[in-house]
């Protein structure tokens, strides 16, 4: 029976892991569907229904997601954060589905910004783990995901941009915040996009261009250990055969037991 019961409790984190998994990347995705809503609620009044049922998937599926996380920390005893700052994410979810279209209510369009920022970290510290391990390769390639939809953001949003092509240079040039003018945020939508850009890319070029410059040291710190070892091992080579001479000097002057017997002869 106790065989039994260790298995149980041994096999029990594993099945509900997986559901866990799950239910995290849905809330991910219910997230990213409120980025389109926001946007869609600010161009035109019309896919209001559309938005605010986004809108109130996203709370839903949080809501859900931060009630089964509850359960399990109170079921396996482990430690439980403050959730208050999620909570407070799901009502401002629940408002923005509510309220009238941000195109109409400046109050509606001001909520929705900070429910937006909220998202925004909460994106952000899901995805953490995915962001700050792997390689250069692994960071590149995430900064270039980020770079092609923010630039896709841009064709959607700026009149302006005629292709992908202006969609893609417009992010990166507000990303790297280095702004040559050729193409510039003009519609409301876009220059509120272009915040998020500035904020997201920003952060994530910091990341490539950090873990570049941490490879860089890292390499250079080997090349200096492996001369420092190299070093050490020259000198205790030299120790060595300082010691192993000075050993033969030592036993070529001590006194030999046959001469130790001749002084002890009487005379």
């Amino acid at each position: 029976m106790k065989h039994d019961s260790g298995i149980a409790a041994t096999s029990g984190p594993r099945h509900n892991a997986r559901p866990e998994g799950a239910l995290r990347w849905l809330v991910l995705a219910a997230l990213l569907l409120t980025i389109p809503a926001f946007y869609l609620e600010l161009i035109s009044p019309a896919p209001v229904l559309i938005a605010g049922a986004l809108y109130l998937l996203a709370a839903a599926t949080t809501a859900v997601a931060l009630q089964r996380s509850r359960r399990l920390a109170a079921r396996h005893a482990g430690r439980q954060h403050a959730r208050w700052p999620q909570w407070l994410l799901v009502v401002g979810l629940l408002l923005s589905g509510l309220l009238p279209p941000s195109s109409v209510s400046e109050p509606a369009l001001g909520l929705r910004l900070v429910v937006a920022v909220g998202i925004l970290a909460r994106m952000i510290w899901m995805l953490r783990d995915f962001v700050t391990r792997g390689s250069v390769m692994y960071l590149l390639a995430t900064a270039l995901s980020v770079l092609g939809l923010c630039g896709l953001g841009f064709w959607w949003l700026e009149p302006g941009t005629q292709n992908l092509g202006d969609g893609l240079w417009l992010a990166f040039t507000t990303a790297a915040t280095v702004g040559y003018g050729d193409i510039v945020p003009t519609t409301p939508a876009s220059k509120i996009f272009s915040v998020f850009v500035v904020l997201l890319g920003y952060g994530v070029l910091s990341i490539v261009t950090a873990a570049i410059a941490a490879m860089w040291v890292e390499t250079q710190g080997q090349r200096v250990e492996r001369e420092i070892l190299a070093d050490l091992h020259r000198e205790m080579k030299a120790v060595r055969a300082d010691v192993a001479a000075l050993r033969r000097i030592i036993e070529s002057e001590a006194p030999q037991p046959g001469d130790e017997a001749s002084q002890r002869k009487p005379p």
